[in-house]
Parts: C-alpha cells; sequence; structure tokens
C-alpha cells in the first residue's frame, strides 16, 4: 500500500492533465467529449480531471460519459451513476452481447484483442449518436511504458499509443488526458477520496500478456529504480507517432 504522502490531491492530478491537455493540444473551444468509463480507478480519475478541468479551462467543453457493458452478469454500475449525478455529467450504458460472443459463442484462447475491438465499435457508434467529436481515453504513464515494451517484446518494434489520435473513418479524436499521471498516484488520489471502484467481471482479468508485462516492468523497476520514468523519456524523445513532434493528428 501507498503512504498517505501517496495520496493524490485532485489539484495535482488536474496539473497533471492540464500539462498533457496544452502540450498536445487535446481539447479545443466547443469540443463534445465522450468519456469511456470502464468502473475501474483510472477511468473514474479521469472523469473527476475533465469535469473539474471544464469549470476553468479557457476553452469551453462538454463530457458525456459512456460505459460499454460487455454482458457479464454481475456488473453494478450504481456507483458510477452515481458519481456522474454527484458531478452533473451525463451518463449512458451501453447494453451488448460482447462477452457472451468472445467467451461463449466464439470461445477465444485469447480474448482480449476481439473484445476490445468490439467493445471500441459500441464506443465509437454510441458517441457519434450523441453528437461527440471526441473520446478521452484513461491510459496513464504505466500504460504508454507498458504499451510500448509489448511491442518491442511481441512485435520487434519500439511503438506505443499516441497522446491524441484521429480516427479518419469515425472522424472522431481519441485524447488522452493522464498520460502524464503515474498509476500509483491514481491509486492515491481513489483512496483519499473514497471513490467507489467497479470490479471488472471479466474472466481474463489480471491474466493477460499486458498484466505479465506490467509485473515485468514493475520487477525491473524495482532492480532499477527510476526505469519507468526512463523508458517513458525516451518515448517522448523518439520519433514515435506525435510524442515529439507538432503533428498531433495521426492514424493508429
Amino acid at each position: 500500500m501507498f503512504g498517505l504522502k501517496n495520496d493524490m490531491k485532485l489539484q495535482q492530478l488536474l496539473s497533471y492533465v492540464r500539462k498533457a491537455v496544452d502540450d498536445y493540444g487535446m481539447i479545443e473551444e466547443g469540443d463534445r467529449i465522450a468519456i469511456g468509463i470502464s468502473g475501474g480507478k483510472d477511468s473514474l480519475a479521469l472523469l473527476y480531471a475533465l469535469s473539474s478541468l471544464q469549470k476553468f479551462y479557457p476553452k469551453h467543453f462538454e463530457i458525456f460519459a459512456v460505459t460499454v457493458d460487455l454482458g457479464f452478469n454481475n456488473l453494478n454500475l450504481d456507483p458510477v451513476s452515481d458519481i456522474c449525478k454527484k458531478l452533473n455529467v451525463p451518463y449512458k450504458v451501453i447494453k451488448t452481447d460482447i462477452a457472451q460472443i468472445v467467451f461463449e459463442e466464439r470461445k477465444e484462447p485469447n480474448p482480449c484483442s476481439l473484445c476490445a475491438k468490439m467493445r471500441k465499435g459500441a464506443l465509437n457508434y454510441e458517441i457519434k449518436e450523441a453528437g461527440c467529436n471526441k473520446v478521452a481515453y484513461a491510459h496513464h504513464k504505466d500504460d504508454v511504458v507498458d504499451t510500448m515494451m509489448m511491442s518491442l517484446i511481441y512485435e520487434g518494434r519500439f511503438h506505443t499509443f499516441n497522446p491524441v489520435t484521429y480516427l479518419n473513418r469515425m472522424d472522431v479524436t481519441i485524447i488522452r488526458p493522464l498520460i502524464y499521471v503515474n498509476e500509483s498516484d491514481i491509486v492515491g488520489f481513489i483512496r483519499r477520496y473514497d471513490i467507489p471502484v467497479v470490479k471488472s467481471p471479466c474472466p481474463a482479468d489480471k491474466n493477460t500478456k499486458r498484466e505479465y508485462i506490467k509485473q515485468l516492468v514493475n520487477q525491473i523497476n524495482q532492480d532499477a529504480h527510476g526505469v519507468r520514468n526512463r523508458m517513458f523519456t525516451a518515448i517522448k524523445q523518439s520519433d514515435i507517432g506525435c510524442w515529439s513532434s507538432g503533428d498531433v493528428f495521426s492514424p493508429e
């Protein structure tokens, strides 16, 4: 567990998020931004951050919270609904049969790829119907590094996702405002404000290649303290996508 000194305040979270938003031009005047909410700590931290940023950011924007319900029977989204009401953020749950298709009909041995593709498809359709031109994903700093390591180990290339990605076919822009925030700080933020987190009902949760890479990098970071930050710096100084360039839009 992390001590009280690591319990991030909302002001600190906002400072990291605003820097990312400003550095990569994530938000423009009049944007309507959908926030993909899983109910986990990362997406809830993002919800709080953008809801607070909306109150004082010089460029006015709207936010709309969306959850793609994969169809597991034991998912309770009441805590998310309550938070959205508290923050005065419109919230919608998209009901799907993705779990049945992936786990029962297809019986996928590696379900994450197909599940992610179907989930994004359902989300993108809904946000277009809602008039949103952007969608915010809750990928944090650790995710940036872990994705790079997955690409390096499993694909043989130095690559990770971009801070901002424009999807030509959907005419939707993906933004990732948490890219400067450590996962440990998100844990501290959630604990400080006693925010209820919805546990993932997915049977593959914590049993994936991504989880293996995450634990591997954590172990390396223990042996060579600060390696995660150095990896992140290497990504920022690289020619991957728009990380160090002025071109914030690139196809995914």
